[in-house]
Order: structure tokens, then sequence, then C-alpha cells
């Protein structure tokens, strides 16, 4: 897996409009043409969920994603970093085709003002559901570091 922070993301930790311990966050499902990580300008310049394109449909998937929790961790001052970690979330009896990557986003509302907060790759290759469980896990934690 491969992730990116957005840049507004950092911007709104500063601002007070992403707070990690007090906020609702959902994860939503992209497909191939929406990869923040191949495209710099996405991490650069996407701010919204309204930015974002290519959102999966499918079965048992609902648009816009499911809740997911963050919980952010104590302090490493060996490594001088805060690891912020998302719950899995899963989509059930879901028959999902040519996901490529998630975003997670602080639930506002609507997609206008939802401020996206990372993106993750899953694999080099779309991951495909039929009729079954589209689980989504993170193998490590996304560090804030200076």
């Amino acid at each position: 897996m491969a992730s990116i922070i957005y840049n507004s993301c950092v911007k709104d930790l500063l601002t007070g409009d992403i707070d990690f311990d007090t906020h609702t966050f959902k994860a939503l499902l992209v497909g191939t043409t929406y990869d923040a990580i191949a495209d710099e300008t996405k991490k650069d310049s996407h701010a919204f969920r309204s930015d974002v394109t290519n959102e999966i449909t499918g079965t048992g998937y609902t648009a816009g994603g499911n809740a997911c929790t963050a919980t952010v961790g104590s302090i490493d001052t060996t490594n001088n970093r805060v690891e912020v970690t998302f719950s899995v979330t899963n989509w059930t009896s879901a028959t999902i085709t040519n996901a490529y990557g998630l975003v997670i986003y602080r639930n506002v509302g609507t997609a206008g003002t939802d401020r996206l907060v990372c993106y993750v790759m899953f694999t080099n290759s779309p991951v495909s559901c039929t009729n079954g469980t589209f689980s989504v896990s993170f193998t490590s934690n996304f560090r804030l570091q200076n």
C-alpha cells in the first residue's frame, strides 16, 4: 500500500478544521483514474470530497463510503512523530469492481465541505469483490512527523 496526506489536511489540522479526536470521518472507494500518488496535483490542489472523481459504484456500496474512526497515538519522541490510525471499514454483501484506492475525509455534510485527509492506493492493480465482504485494513499507521 502507498499513501499520501493531502496538503489541505495539514492546513486544516493547523487551523482546527480537522480534529482527529472529535470529528467524524468516512472512507470512500475510487477507481484507477483517481490516483493521488501518480498525479501529485491531486495532493497539492484537492481539499474537498467534491474534488474526488471516479468514486466506485456497486451493490452494497453507498456513495460517500462508510464511517471510520480515527485514533491518535501517543507522542513518539524517538522517531519524532504522532501516529493516527483509522479503523477497518467493510462493505458486506458487496459486489465492487475495480477499486484502486481509498480516500478518507472529514464528514462535514456535503461533498463541497467534506475535508480530505488522505489517499491510500491498495496495490498496483484494481481489487474486486463479488457478493462478499469488501474489507479494507491498513498495514501501517499514518505518521505526522517533523
